[in-house]
């Protein structure tokens, strides 16, 4: 994966999950874990950037790069793209393409990377998402009454139109599309991935449990 630099954003406030970032799973930082991805994904130049002291020494302790983030790109406002971006103006290399591996979601397959790279590369695709099929049915509620969206009521879950949802496992962007503000391009591939760590998204204690459950199962 040349000229390619994996970025992971981890602020220091959770409002939901206090000092979720540094919270230990499975024994480890939960930030670690995206750390030990790339980095077992032979990934050279990994990046943290982030606002916290100590989440900073973690990364430094994990032998990676960090990149101290402004408060004004830190607050519960900010973009994503907007800290990749800084990142991408603040290291010394010139980099084609931007692995992002958000903490909150820190259990990921193991060949997921190097399949999504091989179909972002042979596809000459800008971009890259990882999602998950739903198979809930949704509705809406109007004027207190439910109106079904994704199904016609009595219709069986296995028998809905396919709706996708974007799980947040890993996103493979071209540099120069973030340097525009961009994560996602045109030419955007959706990674499909059906497997139970595209359930963990960490923003609460039970969350958080949850993940705990699925990494002592041993799932890869």
């Amino acid at each position: 994966m040349n000229n390619t630099i994996a970025i992971i954003p981890a602020r220091g406030s959770s409002k939901r999950l206090p000092n979720k970032n540094v919270k230990l799973l499975g024994g480890i930082p939960l930030l670690v874990h995206s750390i030990n991805y790339a980095k077992a994904n032979k990934i050279n130049k990994i990046v943290v950037t982030t606002d916290n002291k100590e989440i900073k020494n973690i990364a430094l302790k994990n032998n990676v790069e960090v990149i101290d983030r402004p408060k004004e790109l830190s607050g519960d406002l900010a973009t994503t793209v907007s800290a990749l971006k800084h990142v991408l103006k603040n290291v010394k290399e010139v980099f084609e393409n931007v692995i992002l591996l958000q903490p909150t979601n820190p259990l990921r397959p193991k060949n997921l990377l190097k399949e999504a790279f091989h179909i972002f590369n042979k596809g000459n695709y800008d971009s890259l998402m990882a999602v998950s099929r739903n198979h809930q049915k949704f509705g809406k509620i109007i004027n207190n009454k439910f109106e079904p969206f994704n199904y016609k009521i009595g219709q069986r879950s296995q028998d809905l139109a396919p709706l996708y949802f974007e799980n947040g496992l890993l996103y493979i962007t071209k540099a120069s599309l973030i340097l525009e503000g961009k994560i996602l391009g045109k030419n955007n591939y959706p990674f499909i991935v059906n497997h139970p760590f595209a359930s963990v998204d960490i923003d609460t204690k039970e969350d958080f449990e949850y993940a705990e459950y699925l990494l002592s199962h041993h799932f890869e």
